[in-house]
């Protein structure tokens, strides 16, 4: 017929014999009653579909000849354009369609098996049919009856379950509807369905979930509930803000937390305990972000700036960090495998990462280090240097050379004594022998000398030892520094009960004085041995006071040592052991007067360091206004220290008059560096 020109004719015959066979097929499918709708529909389309092949099979050659040639609709295609709008556009067909699978959805999201092949054949003939019928006669009803259905159930769920309850149900309807889209919907319908689920059971409701009494957010950090918590996560980071609200809430418990922890008195008394709940707060939250937060870095950074922020609120947490480091050192860690060590070191050096100033720190640790090499109480000297590398690494050489100094001088004393004991060791004889550590004045922390008068054997031996130290080393001089040296006493009590005492220099001296007398007043005590009163009064209590180490007895008998008190050897003295170390009642942390004096000590250190950071800036810059000359200077010590605006004002001026630097004529707020 093509060839004979009818070929016109053939088409819309096609067309009106296609068209009047489909509504007689819509009328079987409307009378189709319930549940056989869609099978009938189902059965009628794959009925369509075969006969649409065979149709195109007959006419190929007008499909490939005639139809190209006339912009006409193939044939193919004009079989389901015909049912589209025969069928699927009926009055009668086209809003019960719609209602039918949407029914069945609701009856799937509550519970009830349905077919999911029917729904699975209808869905695709839809999409067959063209992606617009797909989203205009399914797509777009679907998403907004769903949205009304999370809204409800939201509201419902909300009302009656806790935060961890809800969150649960949350997830369990998104991956319901990820599995009904894999089962039987587009897949490009995935992204739009899950949108609506998280906008209405999640992003609407995200600040009462967060905030829910007695199940939020603060709830289940105070309670370790990872599997909670890592579920809040990763349905929080589906919506917008979603992180950035979990991380305020969480940043502002951890800041309240720590400054409760900080500035509690009653946690201060102990400062081993202090840091040690510091590191507990640090390895709890690490833990969390680990395991429930994906260890998502902007976490690590709001954990990190919320630690800097509450241990900087206690102007003591330098003092408290290092004296916990010195307990650790002394005796914390004996028996624990270097591994450990090293976990704990590591812990300690990132508390001190959160410190302002680090340079008070650097004073309290090195008070500390010479008190344990002095003392030979050091756990372990590996550890020693593996933290002193560690801070090196941290703030550099300057910060270390100094400890460094203080182990060379400890490993120096002990080859000057073997030099020292086989020159002289011969002329000792029986009488008392001496070991001596000679400290570099710039290397330690400074002590003011303070005379004690030694007891005569010990003045002949120091007079040896400083005669043959300076015979062999030039241009020296030696300050006998009594306050920090310790002794071992022979002592026998009554009944011929012996004892070797280990006590300071200070109380040997006290001790000796019993040599020849049975009573001694204080102020006798005072004359005779020139001790300051305040480490007098404390090592006459230590000996006087302490039970089980009262080598001494006191009239009147008190806790405090009096200025009229009296002392006499206590001859009932029993130890189980036959060496008894008697130590000195110390203050673990600083008296207020001497708190001040080492924070005068660090301030006096600041002002070369600010002057020096000045010179620096100004030389390279050469001019250099006021607020930017202040905000380098601040840069540039950070490491180290927090610097005052104040006193680099001071230091400015300082370095004026010295000329330095110069202001400028015409804008006073400009400085220029003088070569």
């Amino acid at each position: 017929m093509v060839l004979h020109k009818f070929g016109e004719k053939l088409y819309s015959g096609l067309v009106s014999t296609m068209t009047s066979h489909l509504k007689d097929i819509s009328k079987f499918i409307e009378a189709a009653q319930g549940g056989l709708f869609l099978e009938e529909l189902n059965r009628k389309w794959a009925d369509h579909n075969k006969a649409l092949q065979m149709i195109r099979d007959i006419l190929m050659y007008m499909d490939r000849t005639f139809i190209p040639s006339t912009h006409k609709t193939p044939v193919h295609e004009l079989g389901l354009n015909l049912w589209r709008d025969n069928i699927i556009h009926s009055s009668k067909i086209q809003t019960r369609l719609l209602n039918t699978l949407l029914e069945l959805v609701l009856r799937e999201r509550n519970g009830e098996v349905i077919n999911r092949g029917l729904m699975r054949n209808i869905i695709k003939m839809l999409m067959d049919l063209g992606s617009s019928v797909y989203q205009e006669d399914f797509e777009k009803p679907f998403l907004e009856v769903s949205a009304d259905f999370y809204r409800v159930e939201s509201q419902k769920f909300i009302e009656c379950c806790d935060c961890a309850d809800y969150l649960k149900k949350a997830e369990r309807r998104l991956n319901e509807e990820m599995e009904r889209v894999s089962q039987y919907l587009d897949a490009k319908s995935e992204v739009k369905i899950t949108n609506v689920v998280e906008k209405e059971m999640i992003a609407n409701h995200m600040l009462r979930l967060v905030h829910m009494e007695n199940s939020g957010l603060v709830n289940m950090l105070l309670d370790d509930k990872y599997d909670d918590l890592g579920r809040m996560y990763n349905l929080f980071r589906r919506v917008p803000n979603g992180l950035s609200t979990i991380r305020e809430v969480m940043t502002s418990h951890i800041r309240d937390t720590g400054k409760h922890l900080v500035t509690d008195p009653e946690r201060l008394r102990d400062p081993v305990e202090f840091v040690q709940r510091l590191l507990d707060e640090k390895d709890k939250y690490d833990k969390i972000i680990g395991s429930a937060f994906n260890n998502d870095k902007t976490f690590q950074n709001a954990l990190t700036s919320s630690f800097e922020y509450f241990i900087n609120l206690n102007p003591r947490s330098p003092e408290f960090i290092s004296l916990f480091v010195d307990d650790k050192l002394r005796k914390g860690l004996k028996g624990v495998s270097e591994e450990d060590v090293e976990i704990i070191l590591d812990k300690v050096m990132m508390l001190f990462r959160y410190l302002q100033e680090k340079d008070v720190f650097e004073k309290y640790y090195k008070q500390h280090l010479a008190k344990r090499l002095l003392s030979g109480k050091t756990v372990s000297d590996d550890a020693e240097r593996s933290l002193i590398v560690k801070l090196k690494t941290e703030c550099g050489y300057q910060f270390t050379c100094k400890l460094e100094g203080m182990f060379t001088d400890m490993k120096t004393s002990q080859d000057t004594m073997q030099g020292f004991n086989s020159a002289h060791g011969a002329d000792l004889g029986d009488g008392p022998t001496l070991a001596v550590t000679v400290l570099t004045t710039g290397s330690w922390p400074t002590q003011p000398s303070v005379t004690c008068n030694l007891p005569t054997e010990m003045l002949a031996l120091c007079e040896k030892f400083r005669s043959y130290y300076l015979g062999t080393h030039t241009g020296r001089r030696l300050t006998w520094q009594t306050n920090m040296g310790t002794a071992d006493i022979k002592a026998t009590f009554a009944k011929g009960q012996k004892h070797e005492l280990h006590v300071s220099t200070y109380q040997m001296c006290v001790l000796m004085l019993f040599n020849n007398a049975d009573r001694l007043s204080y102020k006798e005590i005072e004359q005779a041995t020139e001790i300051p009163a305040s480490d007098l009064k404390r090592c006459m209590q230590s000996m006087a006071c302490v039970k089980g180490k009262n080598v001494l007895r006191k009239e009147p008998m008190s806790k405090d040592i009096g200025e009229d008190d009296v002392f006499f050897v206590n001859d009932k003295f029993t130890n189980k052991l036959y060496k008894v170390k008697i130590g000195t009642v110390v203050a673990q942390k600083e008296t207020e007067p001497e708190k001040q004096e080492t924070r005068q000590r660090v301030e006096e250190d600041r002002k070369p360091q600010i002057e020096a950071a000045i010179v620096r800036i100004m030389k390279s810059r050469r001019v250099l206004d006021h607020n930017n000359l202040i905000a380098e200077v601040t840069k540039q010590l950070q490491s180290r220290f927090l610097a005052n605006p104040v006193e680099i004002k001071k230091r400015i001026e300082s370095l004026i008059e010295r000329d330095f630097l110069e202001r400028d004529n015409v804008d006073r707020k400009l400085y220029r560096y003088l070569a």
